[in-house]
């Protein structure tokens, strides 16, 4: 079975490879030293410096894996591509809650970037499934945990 794409903004991938240099180029030496000073201690089976050391350790390798298995399959949105007339995966949306009155504004990214707190949703989230495709002016209901909550589409725009 083929491997899912992870579908990546611009500046989702930059974040991404960020990280990864920074564990393979920093991390690991940070680590490696804590490893050394804590062996010099003596006694392994009684060291709790070595024993946390090592976990950090395995943890910064897992984190190493996941990301580049991440990088290896990601698939990057040129945002200066985007087709501003309907909504896609990179854009900017503006709308409004129809049931509860209030403006809301959402950036559609892959589901690797996924943040509620930032307001970037995912393509795969009931709401980012709903909006994709969808044009200024469109009304849509999205089924949810709580019911269905409609949304007007405002505004598309490109993230700047």
């Amino acid at each position: 079975m083929a491997e899912k794409k992870n579908i990546l903004t611009y500046a989702g991938l930059k974040q991404y490879e960020d990280e990864l240099q920074n564990l393979k180029v920093f991390r690991r030496k940070e680590v490696a030293q804590k490893i050394k000073e804590a062996r010099e201690q003596g006694d392994l089976s009684e060291n709790a410096e070595y024993d946390a050391a090592k976990d950090e350790q395995r943890d910064i390798e897992l984190r190493i894996e996941e990301l580049e298995k991440l990088l290896k399959n990601a698939e990057v949105v040129v945002e200066d591509e985007i087709d501003l007339e309907k909504i896609n995966v990179g854009c900017k949306v503006k709308v409004f809650e129809i049931d509860e009155d209030e403006e809301m504004e959402f950036r559609i990214v892959g589901s690797t970037e996924a943040n509620s707190l930032q307001n970037k949703i995912s393509n795969e989230s009931p709401v980012g499934q709903a909006l994709l495709g969808r044009k200024v002016g469109d009304i849509v209901d999205v089924e949810t945990q709580v019911g269905v909550i409609q949304y007007k589409v405002l505004e598309i725009q490109r993230v700047s």
